[in-house]
């Protein structure tokens, strides 16, 4: 076979390929529109349990997260970085997620994302320039939990800001790079999506009583990697879990975990004094005004309405105003056919060159 027929077979299986993906990806922003479609927006003041959809602004609950590329607080963010190394794997990619409220004109809800389905366009979106340096924009992160605004003090912000810090593995995706993409393992794609305080998003789900959630804890984080009770995900740890449960061995938190049961432990400014070694530094107690604040963030009422992924209905969470969702699912759905187009084209050519036709 000579090489214009060759090329002509590989331009051919490209197009099957990613006409197919965008096949896959139009079908999928179809279903996202039609379900978003298919429900009404309900005010957050008057839900009611079950399937419902809403749409507001974001807001952080007990605490926030760093995005790994622009060093941004938000609640989540999928980001990725690819570099042409031949291996067809990124370089670096990571997606976590923490709870949050959605606010409306009425009022707010929480959303527990475990298990969430989220549609969020990329917010950044950048290669290596031509001789390899770092693209416009890029500040890799140092942290990756942010508290939620207003539970730290000025003298917690300024002691962590003195802080030294050990090396961080983004930074060395954010050196330079080599001589452009031509070189092996030189060119690179940095892609973050984001989900941030102030945000409007639209949210559909299953609205239910927070104490019908299997396990707050895990709901609560997308990925289990800020989850203490990540280890579950091991089924052995899992069944020794439910039968410890089963037969009443469990500790209550307040025995199991100790200080770290007590609400805003964790930010040095506990609700109650904590049981430590007399050496130890004593933390300063919470104001009033603080422990209601706290309070108020980590402590849920059992019958308060929550927005989570439920066994039958996952939850779907995208960027924007339900429209303004809707229009761009759409779109994606008419770029998924045109890709299908442009897959059965080329199938069709390959099998005539194929034929010798």
């Amino acid at each position: 076979m000579n090489d214009p027929i060759a090329a002509a077979l590989a331009l051919c299986a490209a197009g099957v390929v990613g006409g197919l993906a965008a096949l896959v990806r139009g079908l999928a922003g179809y279903r996202s529109g039609a379900l978003i479609e298919g429900t009404a927006t309900s005010r957050i003041a008057t839900l009611a349990a079950g399937e419902v959809r809403v749409s507001g602004t974001v807001e952080a609950a007990e605490a926030l997260l760093r995005s790994p590329l622009q060093d941004r607080d938000c609640v989540w963010y999928r980001s990725r970085v690819d570099a042409s190394d031949g291996e067809g794997r990124p370089a670096f990619h990571e997606e976590r997620g923490v709870g949050f409220r959605v606010r409306d004109a009425s009022g707010a809800i929480r959303v527990f994302p475990r298990g969430a389905r989220i549609d969020v366009p990329a917010q950044y979106d950048e290669r290596t320039g031509l001789f390899g340096d770092a693209p416009i924009g890029l500040s890799p992160r140092h942290e990756t939990m942010a508290p939620a605004p207003g539970s730290v003090d000025r003298d917690a912000a300024v002691a962590a800001l003195l802080t030294v810090h050990p090396p961080d593995p983004l930074d060395e995706l954010a050196a330079p790079a080599g001589l452009g993409t031509g070189a092996r393992g030189s060119g690179r794609r940095y892609t973050e999506a984001r989900i941030e305080p102030g945000d409007t998003i639209t949210v559909v789900g299953t609205a239910r009583p927070f104490s019908e959630l299997e396990d707050p804890a895990t709901a609560d984080a997308l990925d289990g990697s800020a989850d203490p009770l990540g280890a579950l995900a091991d089924p052995e740890v899992a069944a020794d879990v439910a039968a410890a449960r089963e037969a009443g061995e469990l500790s209550a938190p307040e025995q199991a975990w100790g200080n770290a049961a007590i609400p805003g432990f964790g930010i040095d400014r506990p609700v109650r004094e904590p049981e430590l070694d007399p050496a130890a530094r004593q933390p300063t107690l919470a104001s009033p005004e603080t422990a209601a604040r706290i309070e108020q963030a980590f402590d849920i009422a059992p019958d308060l309405l929550v927005l989570a992924s439920a066994a039958d209905a996952p939850l779907l969470i995208v960027a924007g105003a339900p429209g303004e969702a809707v229009a761009r699912d759409q779109g994606r759905f008419l770029l998924g056919l045109a890709g299908a187009l442009v897959a059965i084209i080329s199938a069709v050519s390959g099998a005539l060159l194929l034929s010798g036709r």
